[in-house]
């Protein structure tokens, strides 16, 4: 059973506009952490598999996304999701002048997979 997700209500301002009126947002409270052995422990328990193997796996997962990443490659990771890089980059009057440090600014990229898509859409809050 899925219970509802909790969230405060908080006052922010416009950051581009200081002089705007503030407004109220609903802002999600994290209920904790799960950290990659209590994944591994749930894991192991709801299959066939090791701890020793779950947590192997996970473990190249980790090693390998970035090493791809870095090889210029989306990581695909079926219904999971994928894994691409992001970047913010500043212009140049001209093409000629464009070159890699021209980017300041990369991120790791996640994009939900369809099954968390759909999980994700059936999220319900509840104010704290």
């Amino acid at each position: 059973m899925i219970m509802a997700i909790q969230f405060n209500i908080v006052e922010k301002g416009n950051p581009s506009d200081l002089a705007a009126p503030k407004k109220f947002y609903a802002c999600p409270i994290s209920a904790g952490e799960i950290t990659l052995e209590d994944l591994v422990d749930d894991i192991s328990h709801a299959s066939s598999v090791t701890e020793a193997d779950v947590y192997a796996v996970l473990q190249n997962l980790v090693r390998e996304i970035p090493k791809n990443i870095a090889r210029g490659y989306i990581i695909r990771l079926g219904n999971l999701g994928s894994f691409r890089l992001g970047s913010n980059s500043m212009g140049s009057a001209t093409a000629e002048e464009v070159d890699g440090r021209n980017i300041i600014r990369t991120r790791l990229l996640f994009h939900p997979g369809p099954k968390v898509r759909k999980e994700l859409l059936g999220l319900t809050f509840k104010k704290n």
